[in-house]
């Protein structure tokens, strides 16, 4: 019996041990995410995630950032000591609960001095310290590295011995323009606090396409695609193929349209386990409608100073805005109605979509140019900002840092405004001279946007041998809205191919334009 309880308690003491060596182990990895036991430790944690032989495949793997930096150091180094705060500078940018821009970069190191990792730092060719490599996370898995290796996405970093070079070095890859001044959910576009700069409008262009893939994705989730809606979608995707701003969404949404019959076909109605069949099968596709790379969460013109505020639908508004300043005169009737039944089918906020819907009804004239639907989408705007406005006041649901105004601020376009009165609580009466406000949609929306649009890495990656888009050409679809249609057309030769070849295989396809009865909402 004394044996058996002498047993016992040697069996109890040696798990204690480990869950004490686990606790620590754990411990650590939390430290190096920035997360302590209290506020100290969470200010005093470092923003790198340290890696080792056993964690740096999985943790690359697993992780959703489209591209990773991965420092080797040594921990005797005097020169990786010294650089840390420099790493450690940029990685709090990227990492982290209070990062400035979560999402984007991946920062993990990966010390080379301990036993354990020296095979792992030879795969890579570390042959000094610090030895930094850029790349997307999952091209680091299971991967080897040298330098006289081509057409590698890895990449070895050759500038960023201070905390300024490497963020150089990043924005370069990624064509963004962060900075080690960053603060977290503080808007990038800073339009309340500079509203007269314009050229911030150029950052939305990432949120654009965030806003087009988010709408898509609840779409597919909650398998809103049925007999009835699914012309509409059809004839908002064809809008998108010609018109939206951002390269690889008009190539995703081509590329969708082509195929779109095989996912829902028009002559049937989809059981539930049907649908959900459908959905795993555009799924198994690896379909993104603007790219597998844009990220999810992320805004950056449209970034509220709280997470639930602005983002998704403000980069929603900004893509139909753009829509409407680059058609031709006489796609804008049929854009009107596309616009309206996408929102009426496929915008999941029931009241948002019902007063949309109703002001979309209240028209009661076909529009026959493009300035005459721009400015209704404008007025409209400011209509559900100032009911908005109102409501969030009521209930204290705004945004403090954001709140809803009239559009455009008279520090934005001075020219927009005739006259104008009220203040305070008494809602801003304007006199517009609405010549000047489509001058400034024209060039806000469609030049500005459009023309300052540089392809990004990783679309520069994925498409090497796609003609890139003329800015030339851009600029003149925005300054001339009716020759618009042309000028993308001929900017984007290979979603007019794909366009092209859809067309041939739905040939005999019609559709309507019409709006829904607003009973079937």
């Amino acid at each position: 019996m004394a044996s058996s309880a002498r047993l016992l308690a040697l069996l109890a003491l040696l798990a204690l041990l480990v869950l004490l060596l686990a606790a620590a182990r754990g411990a650590d990895s939390l430290r190096s995410l920035g997360v302590g036991e209290d506020a100290a430790a969470v200010a005093q944690g470092d923003a790198a995630v340290d890696l080792n032989a056993t964690t740096f495949d999985a943790f690359l793997g697993a992780a959703r950032e489209p591209f990773a930096v991965v420092e080797f150091f040594a921990h005797w180094c005097p020169a990786c000591r010294n650089y840390k705060p420099h790493y450690e500078k940029v990685a709090k940018l990227f990492n982290g609960q209070d990062a400035a821009h979560p999402g984007r970069v991946l920062m993990a190191r990966v010390d080379c001095a301990l036993k354990a990792n020296i095979d792992l730092c030879s795969r890579f060719s570390v042959d000094h310290y610090p030895f930094l490599l850029w790349g997307p996370p999952t091209k680091f898995v299971s991967a080897k590295w040298d330098r006289k290796q081509e057409k590698s996405e890895i990449k070895l970093i050759d500038d960023g011995r201070t905390a300024e070079r490497l963020l150089k070095w990043i924005n370069k890859q990624m064509e963004s323009s962060f900075t080690l001044d960053d603060k977290k959910y503080e808007n990038e576009s800073m339009l309340p606090k500079n509203a007269s700069d314009p050229e911030q409008i150029v950052r939305a262009i990432y949120d654009v396409e965030e806003a087009t893939a988010h709408a898509f994705q609840i779409i597919l989730e909650h398998k809103m695609i049925k007999p009835e809606t699914r012309d509409s979608l059809v004839r908002f995707l064809q809008i998108l193929v010609a018109h939206h701003p951002s390269k690889r969404c008009r190539r995703g949404s081509a590329e969708l349209l082509i195929n779109f019959d095989d996912h829902w076909p028009s002559n049937i109605s989809l059981s539930s386990q049907e649908s959900s069949r459908m959905l795993e099968s555009v799924e198994t596709d690896d379909h993104k409608i603007c790219g597998k790379e844009v990220p999810h969460g992320y805004w950056m013109f449209c970034r509220g100073s709280k997470s639930e505020t602005r983002g998704f639908s403000c980069g929603l508004w900004v893509l139909l805005h753009s829509l409407t300043v680059q058609i031709g005169d006489g796609e804008s009737q049929s854009t009107f109605t596309s616009i309206c039944d996408f929102i009426h089918n496929f915008f999941i906020c029931e009241e948002c979509r019902k007063h949309f819907y109703g002001m979309c009804s209240s028209v009661s004239v076909p529009f026959k140019s493009a300035r005459d639907l721009s400015l209704w989408l404008w007025s409209t705007h400011n209509k559900v900002n100032e009911r908005l406005m109102k409501d969030e006041k009521d209930l204290g649901t705004g945004d403090p840092s954001f709140p809803k105004v009239v559009w455009p601020p008279k520090a934005l376009c001075p020219s927009c405004y005739r006259s104008s009165s009220g203040t305070g609580d008494e809602a801003v009466q304007v006199d517009w001279n609405e010549d000047e406000v489509f001058s400034f949609l024209v060039n806000y929306y469609g030049k500005t946007l459009v023309s300052s649009y540089k392809e990004t890495y990783v679309e520069s990656q994925e498409k090497k041998h796609v003609m890139p888009l003329s800015d030339d050409a851009s600029s003149s679809a925005a300054r001339v809205p009716i020759g618009a249609a042309l000028g993308v057309a001929a900017a984007s030769c290979i979603f007019g191919a794909l366009a092209c070849f859809w067309r041939a295989q739905q040939k005999n396809r019609k559709y309507s334009y019409r709006l829904h009865s607003l009973k079937k909402i």
